[in-house]
C-alpha cells in the first residue's frame, strides 16, 4: 500500500527515500512511541505517522530554531505557511539580496520561519553554520524554493499526521536517551562519520562516535530497541567505520544513485548502513 507522506521541511540527508525500508524493520503494534532525537526533516517519523505505526511521537534536535520550527508545523501550520509565503514573495524580485537579508536577520533573531525559508532556498537544502554559530550557507541560484501553495499543503499534511500525538523538544540527544522507557522505539540519524568534523563541521552540533556508542549501549541496557543510520559509502568512498558488532546488527541499504556524482559525470550509487539493535528479534 502506498502512503502519501508529507515532506514540509527540506533537509540534506533526509531519509525520505529510505523511510519505507527503514520502517520495515520495526515490528507492527509492539511499541507505543517513536523517538527521533536528530529530527532534521523527520522523514521517518512522518512516514511512521502516515502509516499509524505508533500512538505517540517525540522529536528532538540540538538546533533550537529547528525544534521550534517543528512545533509550529505541528501546532500552527497556517501561520507558518503565511510567514514563508511573505518571505518567498519578498524574494521574487531580488532573490539573492532577499536571501542574504533574511539570513542576516535569522542570525540575530533565530526565527524558525526564517530557517524554513533558508532551508528551502539554500544550496542542496544543506544547513551550514560557521564557528560563531551563524547560518552561513549560500543561496541556490537555480531554484527559488518550494512554491508557497505546495509548502502549505505539505505543512497541513504534517499537521494532520502529528497533531495531538507529537511532542517536540530542543536539546542534546543524550537527555532523550536517558529518559528512554519501556514501550519506546528509537530511530537515530545523527551527522554521519566523516561529515561533522575538521575544517568543514557542517552541522550546528557534531556528535562523536564514542557518544553514539555510549548512547546505543545505554539503550541496550534499558532494553529499548533502536534503529540507527550512521555511515555509508558512495562509489569507492566510505563515510566512517562500522560500529562494533556487539552493539547492533548492520544492514546495508541501497540509497540510489548519487546526485552529486551525477552532476560530476560519474555513475555512482550510495549505500547507507542501518544498525538494528541485536537483543530484539526485529
Amino acid at each position: 500500500m502506498r502512503f502519501a507522506v508529507p515532506h514540509p521541511i527540506p533537509y540534506q540527508g533526509s531519509k525520505r527515500r529510505l523511510a519505507s525500508a527503514i520502517l520495515s524493520y520495526i515490528p507492527a503494534d509492539r511499541y507505543r512511541r517513536l523517538v527521533e532525537p536528530f529530527a532534521g526533516s523527520a522523514a521517518v517519523t512522518l512516514a511512521a505517522a502516515s502509516r499509524q505505526l505508533f500512538s505517540r511521537y517525540l522529536l528532538g534536535d540540538a538546533l533550537e530554531p529547528l525544534a521550534r520550527l517543528w512545533s509550529l508545523a505541528v501546532e500552527t501550520p497556517a501561520a507558518l505557511a503565511d510567514a514563508y509565503e511573505n518571505m518567498w514573495e519578498r524574494g521574487k524580485q531580488r532573490p539573492l539580496e532577499a536571501f542574504y537579508e533574511i539570513r542576516a536577520e535569522f542570525n540575530i533573531d533565530r526565527d524558525p520561519a526564517k530557517l524554513l525559508y533558508l532551508l528551502a532556498r539554500c544550496v542542496k537544502n544543506a544547513v551550514r553554520f560557521n564557528p560563531a554559530g551563524e547560518f552561513n550557507q549560500s543561496p541556490d541560484r537555480r531554484r527559488t524554493g518550494k512554491l508557497p501553495g505546495t509548502l502549505r499543503g505539505e505543512l497541513q499534511g504534517a499537521h494532520r499526521a502529528l497533531t495531538g500525538r507529537c511532542a517536540v523538544v530542543a536539546g542534546d540527544f543524550s537527555a532523550l536517551i536517558e529518559a528512554a522507557r519501556e514501550g519506546d522505539f528509537f530511530y537515530l540519524d545523527p551527522p554521519y562519520q566523516g561529515t561533522s568534523g575538521g575544517r568543514d563541521p557542517r552541522y550546528f552540533s557534531s556528535v562523536s562516535r564514542d557518544r553514539i556508542v555510549d548512547a546505543l549501549e545505554t539503550l541496550n541496557r534499558k532494553r529499548v530497541p533502536f534503529l540507527l543510520s550512521y555511515d555509508g559509502s558512495c562509489g569507492d568512498r566510505s563515510y566512517g567505520a562500522a560500529l562494533p558488532a556487539r552493539i547492533a546488527r548492520r544492514i546495508l541499504l541501497d540509497a540510489g544513485r548519487s546526485s552529486q556524482a551525477t552532476l560530476n559525470g560519474r555513475a555512482e550509487r550510495t549505500v547507507e548502513s542501518l544498525y538494528v539493535s541485536r537483543q530484539f528479534s526485529l
